[in-house]
C-alpha cells in the first residue's frame, strides 16, 4: 500500500529548490554558496546532499524548473486555438510580461551560459537543450504561415527575444517590450509576405518607432 507522501516532492527539497532558484537568478550561480542556500532554506547540509549530491545537481534542477515554467507558457499559447501569427504574438506577449515583472534580471539560461563556458558542462548542455526546444517551438507556427524561410525566421525571433531579455534589465522595460513586440510584428508581416526577412527596406525604417 502506497503512503500518502509517496511520489510527492519532499518539503525540504522544495524549499531548497525554491531558495536556490531565487538566489541563483537574483545574484548569479557562482556567487551563491551552498552554506547560504542551506541556511536560508532552513535545512541541514545532509538534507541538501540527500536530494542534490552536488551543487551542479541543484543548478540543473533550478534550470529545469525555469524550463518547465517557460514550456507551460508556450503550451498555453499553442493550446489557445489561435492562428499561427496569433500564437507567436501570444508567445511574444508572455515574454514581454516576464521582462516587465518585478525582479527581472534577464534570461536565466543566458545568465547560466555566461557562467558555464565549457561546452561539455552539463549546465551548458541544459542551456542548449532549452534553446533548441524554443527554436523548434517558434519554427512550427512560422512554418504554418509560410514553410519557406521558417527556420531563418525562427532564428530571427529567438534573437529578438534574446536582445529584449538582455536589454530589459538594463533599460526601461516598457520601451524594450514595445520595441520587441514591434520587431515580432514586422517579422511576421515580412515572413508571411516573402518568407525571407532580408535587409530592412527604407519603408520599414520609416515604420519603426523613433526614440
Amino acid at each position: 500500500m502506497r503512503s500518502q507522501s509517496e511520489g510527492r516532492p519532499s518539503e525540504a527539497r522544495s524549499r531548497l529548490l525554491d531558495t536556490a532558484t531565487r538566489l541563483f537568478y537574483a545574484e548569479g550561480i557562482h556567487s551563491v554558496g551552498i552554506d547560504r542556500i542551506v541556511a536560508e532554506a532552513r535545512v541541514t547540509r545532509a538534507t541538501l546532499y540527500r536530494h542534490f549530491p552536488g551543487k551542479e545537481d541543484l543548478v540543473l534542477a533550478y534550470l529545469n524548473q525555469v524550463d518547465l515554467a517557460m514550456r507551460g507558457q508556450a503550451d498555453e499559447a499553442l493550446a489557445a486555438g489561435l492562428p499561427a501569427d496569433g500564437t507567436l504574438r501570444a508567445i511574444g506577449e508572455s515574454i514581454a510580461q516576464g521582462i516587465g515583472s518585478p525582479g527581472f534580471r534577464g534570461c536565466a539560461f543566458l545568465n547560466a551560459a555566461a557562467e558555464y563556458p565549457d561546452p561539455e558542462s552539463p549546465v551548458r548542455k541544459a542551456v542548449l537543450a532549452h534553446r533548441r526546444w524554443f527554436l523548434e517551438t517558434v519554427t512550427e507556427p512560422l512554418a504554418r504561415i509560410r514553410e519557406t524561410g521558417a527556420e531563418p525566421a525562427a532564428r530571427h525571433f529567438v534573437m529578438l527575444r534574446d536582445g529584449a531579455m538582455a536589454a530589459g534589465c538594463l533599460f526601461d522595460p516598457a520601451l524594450i517590450c514595445e520595441t520587441f513586440l514591434h520587431g515580432v510584428d514586422r517579422l511576421l508581416r515580412v515572413h508571411a509576405a516573402a518568407g525571407d526577412l532580408g535587409p530592412a527596406s527604407p519603408e520599414d525604417a520609416v515604420d519603426a518607432p523613433v526614440r
